[in-house]
């Protein structure tokens, strides 16, 4: 079968909330391909785990303890991946949390408003600090990725605070793309579907409990809305991620990407 490579302008990037899960996958991707890679995440255990995960990578593998919706930790982890490396070249948003779930006039205020701190106050906190050194003068080709979610496009009952955040990052993804592209930075999102592993394994257990049935009916309702009839992996998001840092991606800016098996097709 025939092979091609994806060619990564960039040397240096730095990737929130990846000590674990699509963001661990994202940065041993960008590693793989000889990327200088920071690594942030606000578990110091998952952080540690991740370091000793990616110690194999052709890139260096630098990681920052911090949280993303504090702005000065943002700070931070972008001036350590610029210290670190000389330089940052690519950003890549991966932070956000589930956030309640329940009807919205069950949801406090501050339940309401911490979930968008996290997953778009987060994307903000990590991207304005990284846009001058993106923008620099002896950098070129920069990358922004957003990871926002097939939630932010399409309704997801109970999950107000999460939906109406990653609906945020897509329109934060676009207007950047704007404010950016005559600054040599691109910005894109990717909309995953809903993705192997524990978090989604736990989802799937809740829900067999509240109900009475059984994990594997769950399992199959939830797989069932995906014309595929599949889960989306960890990697294929990621991915999706690397063609966007790639030169295949020079213009496409602006986007935002479905990965959700065709759940979302628009």
């Amino acid at each position: 079968m025939p092979e091609t490579d994806l060619t990564i302008p960039g040397e240096a990037a730095a990737v929130t909330a990846a000590g674990s899960g699509i963001g661990r996958q994202i940065a041993r991707q960008l590693a793989d391909a000889g990327v200088d890679v920071a690594v942030n995440d606000v578990d110091g255990d998952a952080l540690a785990d991740a370091e000793a995960a990616l110690a194999d990578c052709a890139g260096d593998v630098h990681t920052v303890q911090g949280d993303a919706s504090d702005p000065e930790d943002m700070e931070s982890f972008v001036e350590a991946a610029v210290d670190a490396f000389g330089g940052l070249d690519i950003l890549v948003n991966n932070v956000g949390v589930a956030g309640p779930t329940k009807p919205c006039e069950d949801i406090s205020s501050e339940e309401f408003l911490k979930t968008l701190e996290i997953n778009l106050g987060g994307q903000f906190n990590a991207t304005r600090a990284a846009i001058p050194y993106l923008t620099a003068d002896d950098r070129a080709d920069g990358r922004v990725v957003n990871v926002a979610s097939m939630s932010g496009k399409r309704p997801l009952r109970n999950r107000t605070p999460y939906t109406t955040a990653k609906m945020g990052v897509v329109g934060f993804t676009r207007t950047l793309a704007v404010e950016l592209a005559d600054r040599g930075v691109t910005v894109n999102a990717v909309c995953p579907g809903s993705v192997s592993g524990p978090r989604l394994d736990a989802v799937i257990e809740g829900q067999a409990r509240d109900r009475e049935a059984s994990v594997e009916a769950v399992e199959a309702e939830f797989r069932s809305v995906s014309p595929m009839d599949e889960f989306v992996e960890a990697g294929d998001v990621a991915d999706t991620v690397l063609f966007l840092c790639s030169d295949r991606a020079d213009r496409t800016t602006g986007q935002d990407v479905n990965v959700t098996a065709g759940v979302t097709m628009y």
